[in-house]
């Protein structure tokens, strides 16, 4: 019963994270203009993924297919939560004998498809139709969430690895990137990979903000920053420590690096800014801590606390260095940073958990017993495994989004008038606004 009251507890800490902590996160940064657009997306992008998730997402991320795509066997959720004996169905966790009710998993592994579609909506905000970001969302989350949910993290469970004569004949039913033997704790690659290489394209094709460049576009709000940051923070112990299945000392040691790297990725970004701009900035040192979240996502449970160290440290600097100049040489308009944070972020972590998972660095390795998953190692190998699942997840969301933008973009159009936008999306896409001064 431990078991399932974390994890019940976990749930409700990542849906704390997208509602209320990404709406403010990202409303806050957003200008007044558009304040509730930017929460009527997020907003709504969870209420859709939630229904689409329980009517056939789960069944596609986590039953028997191929390499890419579970089937609809769970459509609807069936046999998920009675047995024929009208018994909760059980689920296996990382240990032999230890299961939850399937349904927790489920509810779970619903949050994390919400919050990754809506993480895109950073890089579009105050510009996509709503109707192109709602038809968008469901066709990415089809095609391109839920493929990369099955490659990373379907596998039969530990159970089912009797012994060594059926590892092979297992091993060959699971999703390609854990048959390859990527590591990734939380969703380095699902998440944040993903969404944030969705967040390029759409910025790239739907182009720039009316005078993105020439005129100022500050946060309207970083008290709501700040707010909407600190609880992205607390939510993100329930990403983390909840992937883990169980309570026991890998959740602790997953609870443990996110408040270390994230704490260290603040700093940096912070000291990194203050010597490049002569100040340190609140946004700034959230936005470090953001980018410390997201690289520790994928190693949180394998790693120890130098390997903490150096993925918030490299996390929080890369990611600076990305926002603060390269964007601006690049010329796209990523509005919220969502390629930045999100995308930059994964990709050092899910490189670096490849390095720093090794038992002579600190880290915590993995059990295998002889009995369960591809080889690992703690060499060259494993790194390169790593970056493989990087380039693949980089390829799957790239292609995915452009197009189903380009189709988009054809049919009913991707980008509000010029109106519109100058007037903002509150009043033009929504008829009301988030404030009435």
């Amino acid at each position: 019963m431990g078991n399932v009251s974390w994890m019940m507890t976990a749930t409700l800490l990542v849906i704390f994270m997208s509602l209320p902590g990404l709406a403010l996160f990202y409303g806050g940064m957003v200008r007044k203009k558009n304040m509730l657009s930017t929460l009527m997306q997020t907003f709504t992008i969870f209420c859709v993924i939630a229904v689409l998730w329980v009517v056939y997402g789960y069944s596609v991320a986590f039953s028997n297919g191929n390499a890419y795509f579970g089937g609809l066997d769970k459509f609807f959720l069936n046999g998920v939560i009675y047995d024929a004996k009208g018994n909760f169905v059980p689920t296996a966790t990382f240990s032999k004998g230890v299961v939850i009710p399937e349904l927790m998993f489920a509810m779970f592994q619903l949050t994390f498809a919400c919050i990754t579609c809506a993480l895109i909506a950073g890089a579009y905000a105050e510009r996509m139709k709503f109707s192109a970001v709602l038809i968008f969302t469901i066709v990415w989350f089809t095609f391109s969430y839920l493929p990369m949910a099955h490659m990373v993290w379907w596998w039969p469970g530990p159970d089912a690895y009797t012994g060594p004569e059926v590892v092979n004949e297992l091993n060959a039913t699971a999703g390609k990137l854990w048959q390859l033997g990527a590591l990734d704790f939380a969703g380095g690659t699902v998440v944040h990979i993903n969404a944030g290489v969705a967040g390029l394209v759409a910025a790239i094709m739907l182009g720039k903000r009316l005078g993105y460049g020439k005129v100022a576009m500050p946060p309207h709000s970083l008290v709501m920053t700040m707010i909407g940051g600190c609880m992205l923070w607390v939510g993100w112990f329930g990403f983390n420590a909840g992937s883990n299945l169980e309570a026991n000392g890998y959740a602790v040691l997953a609870f443990a690096n996110t408040i270390f790297a994230t704490a260290v990725a603040a700093l940096a970004w912070l000291f990194a800014e203050w010597i490049h701009k002569g100040k340190p900035s609140l946004l700034g040192a959230v936005s470090g801590a953001i980018a410390g979240l997201v690289g520790v996502t994928p190693a949180c449970g394998f790693v120890g606390p130098m390997g903490a160290l150096v993925i918030g440290l490299a996390a929080g600097l890369i990611c600076f260095v990305f926002v603060a100049f390269l964007k601006k040489k690049l010329g796209y308009d990523d509005a919220l940073d969502a390629f930045g944070v999100h995308a930059v972020g994964g990709i050092v972590g899910a490189i670096l958990t490849g390095v720093f998972v090794n038992p002579a660095l600190g880290g915590a390795g993995y059990v295998t017993d002889g009995w369960v998953g591809p080889t690992f190692g703690y060499d060259s190998a494993q790194i390169m495994i790593q970056v493989k699942a990087v380039l693949i997840a980089i390829v799957w969301s790239a292609v995915v989004s452009a197009v189903t933008l380009f189709i988009l973009d054809k049919v009913i159009g991707l980008r509000v008038s010029e109106e519109a936008e100058r007037e903002g999306l509150d009043i033009a896409e929504h008829g009301e606004q988030a404030y009435n001064d």
